[in-house]
């Protein structure tokens, strides 16, 4: 890491950031780990558990439009303490009323949709405290917040044997509450934050062609980033038999890795550019999810390719994030919930298509070969669109 970065920005608003991205992304994708459990219980199919654990992905990605909105208005410190109070006592009053049917479930998806809007939030209180050389690593350092999702996979399941799924819930607001104490004493509203753009500015960012495509190539790695963190646990034990709390470490430890490389991911670009960056990493993706579409017979020969695509996935968000400052400055907090919706958007796709293939044909195959097929996609766009990326890369 470059010496002037640790000299730049405020470094307790970061790790205030970090730490409040990381607890809610611990809670965003809680229904995934849990998805095992509250299958058995409310006795759910395999399209059942794909549509509830791909909710809370979606509903984070409506809210995080709201959310990026607000930002640019309120400032990110007191839209962040606004929002976690709002988890907090939703997932509170879900534990006392313990829903005990599939339609009751959405209401909870929605609280934590809540806590998925987090991403709009958490970046642009990162971004504005520090100089364009060092957005990349900033963001990146922020958006390793990816990381509480393997913290879900790690400790739910387990949690859920021992007091059952419902009270896990209940249990997910200490977290919460003491990562809000935290926030409240690091964080620091920026001083030098853009004036608010209002709603005029949506209407240039929307008609941009570069936004959608921001929004395009994020889909691809967070959407496969947290559609995987999301059904992961479930996919494990469906299709290798492992016991819950083996398949939860397993999702752990590779959305831990992807969560880490962000940064790296971030600096990467810094120095080489965003548009060479994504060309390699959505090559690599693309390869990584059509062997697993072929089909691998045993979890050993299956995990290290997982490894690797949660890899590349994580490094491609840090890079995408390398560029959405770059090019729109006075926007970073409408870009970040544009860019954000689309990533939810993506994550919630992916969950749902696995779902749906091994309802439809038995198989997660078809799955992940139609997502391999989106990775070399999004190659083929940075590659054709070189031109204009390399000008703001």
């Amino acid at each position: 890491m470059d010496r002037g970065f640790l000299k730049a920005g405020h470094a307790p608003t970061l790790l205030a950031a970090f730490l409040y991205f990381d607890v809610s992304f611990m809670i965003w994708v809680l229904l995934g780990p849990l998805g095992i459990a509250i299958a058995h219980d409310l006795h759910l199919n395999a399209g059942q558990k794909g549509l509830l654990v791909a909710t809370p992905v979606l509903a984070g990605a409506a809210f995080r439009v709201l959310a990026g909105g607000l930002v640019d208005i309120f400032g990110p410190r007191r839209v962040a303490i606004a929002a976690q109070l709002a988890v907090i006592f939703g997932l509170a009053l879900v534990w006392y009323l313990a829903p005990h049917t599939y339609g009751q479930m959405f209401g909870l998806a929605g609280i934590l949709g809540v806590a998925g809007a987090s991403f709009a939030i958490a970046l642009p209180l990162a971004s504005v405290w520090y100089p364009p050389q060092y957005q990349g690593t900033a963001l990146g350092i922020a958006g390793a917040g990816n990381s509480g999702t393997a913290l879900a996979s790690l400790f739910a399941p387990g949690l859920a044997v021992l007091v059952g799924w419902r009270n896990v819930i209940g249990l997910a607001t200490l977290p919460l509450i003491c990562v809000l104490l935290l926030f409240l004493i690091l964080a620091r509203e920026p001083v030098n934050r853009p004036p608010s753009p209002g709603l005029r500015s949506w209407g240039p960012v929307l008609g941009s062609v570069d936004s959608w495509l921001l929004m395009f190539f994020y889909s691809v790695t967070f959407g496969g980033f947290v559609g995987l963190a999301s059904f992961l646990t479930i996919y494990f034990n469906d299709q290798y038999s492992l016991s819950p709390t083996v398949a939860g470490a397993c999702t752990a430890f590779v959305v831990f890795v992807g969560s880490f490389v962000r940064p790296v991911g971030g600096a990467f670009a810094d120095r080489v550019g965003g548009t060479k960056a994504l060309t390699i990493l959505y090559a690599v993706a693309a390869c990584c999810f059509c062997v697993i579409a072929l089909g691998l017979p045993t979890i050993y020969l299956a995990f290290p390719v997982f490894l690797l695509g949660m890899v590349t996935l994580g490094l491609g968000n840090g890079a995408v994030f390398q560029l959405v400052p770059a090019r729109f400055p006075r926007q970073v907090g409408i870009l970040t919930g544009l860019v954000g919706m689309a990533g939810g958007v993506g994550g919630f796709y992916l969950a749902l298509s696995l779902g749906e293939a091994r309802q439809i044909v038995n198989s997660y195959g078809p799955g992940f070969l139609a997502f391999a097929g989106i990775c070399l996609i999004a190659c083929i766009a940075i590659v054709l669109g070189h031109r204009r990326w390399r000008e703001i890369a």
